[in-house]
């Protein structure tokens, strides 16, 4: 990677954010971190990032579905890679796990995480989604 691409983490869980950010950051990524949609569309206008993370379940049950649908249809970011993460499965007992790319396309995300999130997958999906294995 000759410039390092910008990871953007959406999460209301500060703990989530600063683990996953030293990860990525470890790996050679640059990221950006906010703690709710509002906050995370501030930060797309002030630079568009390469990829998204994001929770599913924040001030709204489907916080991260919303987020990831304002970013699908915003001309600047909707080839944008989106990571959804959630807890929502141990949390609430809520299954969206998705099982095929067509799951994954309806739900306007290029990968699902249950968290934990293991720190080596994430880093190789990264990757993947950006081009860089």
């Amino acid at each position: 990677m000759a410039e390092q691409s910008l990871i953007l983490i959406v999460d209301d869980d500060y703990d989530f954010l600063e683990i996953n950010r030293h990860i990525l950051e470890r790996a050679g990524f640059r990221v950006a971190t906010a703690a709710s949609p509002t906050q995370a569309m501030d930060r797309v206008a002030a630079e568009t990032p390469d990829l998204v993370i994001t929770d599913l379940m924040m001030s709204e049950v489907d916080s991260g579905f919303s987020l990831s649908r304002r970013l699908r249809d915003d001309p600047r970011t909707a080839a944008v890679p989106i990571i959804m993460s959630t807890s929502v499965t141990t949390a609430l007992g809520l299954d969206f796990t998705p099982h095929s790319a067509d799951d994954l396309a309806s739900m306007k995300v290029d990968a699902y995480f249950d968290k934990p999130l293991d720190p080596v997958a994430l880093v190789a999906k990264v990757r993947e989604l950006l081009g860089d294995v």
